[in-house]
């Protein structure tokens, strides 16, 4: 049960804000990197870098879209803020910091990085 104290209207509020944003920028294509011509290895390379650097960003937004999403149905379930380790509450501070969390402070610690 979430903390009686928590703004459930607000926290709905931006998680869809963060839903909204996220789909917005995985809706963004990746360009591929076009005719080569010679003499341009050095901007090939540069354009492989940032296409794998837009796909790990795209990859960071479908996880972070996904914990948005399971946050979003913790309120319709009327469990949000309940730690999905161990079932305590999360502090109210942590939610305000991050909605979309999961873990309280304690198990989201012993988690590796």
């Amino acid at each position: 049960m979430a903390d009686p104290g928590l703004d459930l209207t607000a926290i709905r509020a931006r998680l869809e804000a963060e839903q909204t944003r996220l789909l917005g920028l995985l809706g963004e294509p990746i360009e591929g990197p076009g005719q080569m011509t010679y003499g341009s290895q050095a901007a090939a390379a540069t354009h492989v870098f940032e296409q794998q650097r837009d796909l790990a960003l795209r990859d960071q937004f479908r996880s972070e879209l996904a914990s948005v999403r399971r946050a979003l149905e913790a309120l319709d379930r009327g469990d949000y803020g309940t730690c999905v380790e161990c079932g305590r509450p999360i502090a109210p501070e942590r939610l305000e910091a991050i909605p979309w969390v999961a873990l309280c402070i304690d198990d989201a610690r012993k988690r590796p990085r």
